[in-house]
């Protein structure tokens, strides 16, 4: 085993939700060698044709990437993993931390083809498909990566956009994203105990969803917005109450960040489709949930 590899500890709990061969022949052959591969790409970030030869062809490690990350694959294996863990009480619902990183393109990134990608063999769109194909900013080719995170420091949602995009009106769909199954059946669990998020949440709207869902929130107003609540009297409406104690425990999805960015595939972008960029964020964060 290599460094960086799947142990046999994590490798017994991520091979029960791995797609599995239905008939005669065998279309998958190897799973943990392959994913041992992706993985050692998203690790150190070098291109797929320069990986090592002990992981097999490139071309086949490259394709289920691309092929799992087009089917919603790792999506679904992170939400099976999120369920076990919060049968196990692993998941810290306690408070629920929003916020988002911006990742400098690399050039080789550019360049995809316009036409709209589809999913290899099938008429149909990628599961995270973008027209925009979340990589263009003001500045240059930027990724905005938009991700809530429980107490323990680990993904629950991800949402890729591009690098100018703000961070108040993608909250409610962060947060929409949060669906973890039951084992057992029902309707699964889609609200936090508690949100917290800095000052580029505050918003009417982003406040007036969260009482709607009962959700309780720690977000600090901004000081325009404070201005003109008071520059309105009484009809600006009450204060937003604050809780300085919880509101600290914010830096919980930051180290969550500086986790995921370790990934030098995900601290720098070099994939071309945002589809693919999708499933690589993912795959670096099912890798945080096996880990104590």
């Amino acid at each position: 085993m290599g460094r960086g590899d799947l142990s046999d500890v994590e490798w017994a709990q991520l091979e029960p939700y791995l797609p599995t061969n239905v008939g005669r022949g065998g279309r998958w052959h190897c799973h943990r060698r392959v994913i041992n591969g992706i993985l050692f790409r998203l690790r150190t970030g070098l291109p797929w044709r320069d990986l090592p030869p002990h992981f097999g062809k490139w071309q086949t490690v490259y394709d289920r990437h691309r092929r799992w990350s087009a089917a919603g694959t790792w999506e679904r294996i992170l939400r099976a993993v999120l369920a076990a863990a919060d049968a196990a009480g692993r998941i810290d619902w306690s408070v629920v931390s929003v916020d988002s990183t911006v990742c400098r393109a690399h050039q080789h990134a550019a360049g995809a083809r316009r036409r709209p990608a589809r999913v290899p063999g099938r008429r149909r769109r990628p599961a995270e498909h973008r027209s925009d194909e979340g990589g263009r900013s003001r500045g240059g080719l930027t990724t905005k990566i938009h991700l809530a995170s429980d107490g323990g420091r680990r993904p629950l949602s991800v949402l890729i956009t591009p690098g100018q995009w703000g961070d108040a009106p993608q909250l409610i769909t962060v947060l929409d994203r949060i669906r973890v199954p039951h084992p057992a059946g029902g309707r699964p669990r889609t609200r936090p105990d508690h949100v917290c998020g800095d000052k580029a949440y505050s918003s009417r709207r982003n406040r007036r969803y969260l009482r709607r869902r009962q959700i309780q929130h720690t977000i600090p107003e901004r000081r325009d917005q404070r201005a003109n609540r008071q520059r309105r009297g009484s009809r600006g409406g009450r204060p937003t109450a604050f809780d300085r104690t919880r509101y600290a425990r914010r830096n919980e999805v930051e180290r969550c960040i500086s986790a995921l960015k370790a990934s030098r595939a995900v601290a720098t972008r070099y994939d071309k489709r945002a589809y693919v960029f999708h499933g690589t964020v993912t795959l670096a964060a099912l890798r945080l949930w096996p880990r104590p």
